[in-house]
């Protein structure tokens, strides 16, 4: 099934630009999880398009299975009025948005949009004026960010700034670099969200080094939790390196970006520990694996709990994201009740990497699982799945803004999904475009790295 919004072009943005961006918990001590955050992990090495500028976008629906919800909801007609206070447990996911994807509630969709433009806002307040004195750090302070890229009524307090280094050997090093903010709601913001909202919000890849760490692609074991490691967990080594490597001699920095973000998260639970909290995770293309590897490592290490003991619910809102982990990593997120909705659009190459030959799709031949089924990356959650493309303007595949501009229009009406080999259609048009060439050898560069990996060369 399908759905259909009818929706003028959407701008192009920046975002795309490789130049400008481009369930139970552990039974772990409170002692042994704040040891946890302290110290690093053992390891640290670590679909389908319509070529046509129509302003009108098909949007897919494809539900993960649910896994031992804590309740089952009812379905509720969309066209009920609802508030948000009422049933923001059911927009977070409790449910695995059952009833509210397909169609998509308006209250779900008006949440999507406003964690996205949280996300956005990293992008807008990111300095890449190699001039500047706080050049690949935020243009501004902490108090007033929000206010400067035109989000004053947000409703956030931003408590803290994150900063990451990925743990490469490249000529002048890979400085620290910031990629995103800690937020809160404020009293007025939790009282219409009908409870204290801690939001986590992660940008997606913009620097060099940040390419390069995407494009590792071979699997590591997490190990965030020393007393239980679980080897059979299995992450992109890139990605973890991003979020585990510290780098001393930044000038904002303090510790891995793991530290700074479980730390203060810790910070905020326990100063709210007495209010109904959410913890909501949200990022774009890299940021979105940031935002999942923070999610499960939370959980694992038990830290999401309010001061009666209860489990605080963390919710992953993923734009554009490349895959993860492996299947372990899959199930043990599902086991710990991470609740994770990707929005992606079919046809942008991010969201199927990495894995472009090993993936969820390749685990199992003749209902066996083959020998190299730990080997192959698994896409997490719920998927909502927009379907853009514009000719002129290939990078807008991947473009935040455009995702947002899309999941804004109000208007929604069924229509039938075609049954058309759309990736070999894409392949076919950006083969014809010789100006894409470089785009494409990228590409290639990537699917080698996945052959290599399966091959073990």
């Amino acid at each position: 099934m399908a759905i259909h919004l009818p929706v003028s072009n959407p701008s192009p943005g920046n975002y795309a630009n490789p130049q400008r961006q481009r369930g139970h918990a552990s039974n772990t001590s409170t002692a042994g999880a704040v040891a946890a955050v302290a110290a690093p992990p053992s390891t640290f090495a670590p679909q389908r398009t319509r070529f046509t500028a129509s302003p009108t976008i098909a949007v897919n629906t494809r539900h993960a299975a649910p896994v031992a919800p804590v309740f089952a909801p009812a379905r509720r007609n969309n066209n009920e009025k609802s508030t948000l206070a009422s049933m923001w447990r059911e927009i977070q996911g409790e449910g695995d948005w059952a009833g509210l994807v397909e169609p998509l509630h308006p209250l779900l969709r008006a949440e999507i949009v406003r964690y996205g433009e949280l996300v956005a806002a990293t992008y807008k307040a990111f300095d890449l004026d190699s001039g500047s004195k706080r050049y690949l750090n935020c243009k501004y302070g902490r108090t007033r960010m929000l206010e400067e890229v035109g989000m004053a009524g947000a409703g956030y307090a931003v408590t803290r700034y994150i900063y990451a280094a990925p743990d490469l050997s490249l000529p002048g090093g890979c400085p620290s670099r910031w990629v995103g903010y800690v937020a809160v709601a404020s009293d007025d913001t939790a009282r219409r969200l009908g409870r204290r909202d801690i939001v986590v919000s992660f940008r997606g890849t913009v620097t060099g080094s940040e390419w390069v760490a995407n494009m590792m692609s071979s699997l590591a074991p997490a190990r965030f939790d020393p007393s239980d490691p679980r080897p059979d967990v299995k992450v992109e080594s890139g990605f973890l390196s991003v979020y585990t490597s510290d780098d001393g001699t930044g000038r904002f920095t303090c510790g891995s970006c793991r530290n700074q973000v479980l730390s203060e998260v810790t910070r905020l639970l326990k100063q709210y520990k007495n209010e109904d909290v959410s913890i909501t995770l949200a990022g774009h293309s890299m940021g979105s694996s940031l935002a999942l590897l923070l999610g499960y490592d939370l959980a694992e290490l038990g830290l999401n709990r309010d001061g009666r003991g209860n489990r605080v619910p963390i919710t992953v809102y993923s734009f554009a994201g490349p895959r993860v982990g492996n299947a372990g990593f899959k199930n043990r997120c599902d086991e710990l009740g991470v609740k994770v909705l990707r929005v992606v659009n079919v046809n942008d190459p991010i969201t199927k990497l990495p894995g472009v030959f090993l993936n969820e799709n390749s685990r199992v031949l003749g209902g066996r699982l083959v020998p190299w089924s730990c080997a192959c990356y698994t896409h997490i959650g719920v998927e909502l799945a927009l379907d853009f493309f514009k000719a002129g303007d290939p990078a807008c595949v991947h473009d935040l803004e455009a995702y947002l501009g899309l999941l804004k229009c109000p208007k929604v009406a069924k229509v039938k999904k075609q049954g058309e080999d759309l990736v070999s259609k894409v392949t076919k048009y950006v083969q014809g475009q010789s100006f894409h060439a470089a785009w494409r050898w990228q590409m290639a560069a990537i699917q080698a790295c996945d052959l290599v990996q399966a091959l073990g060369i």
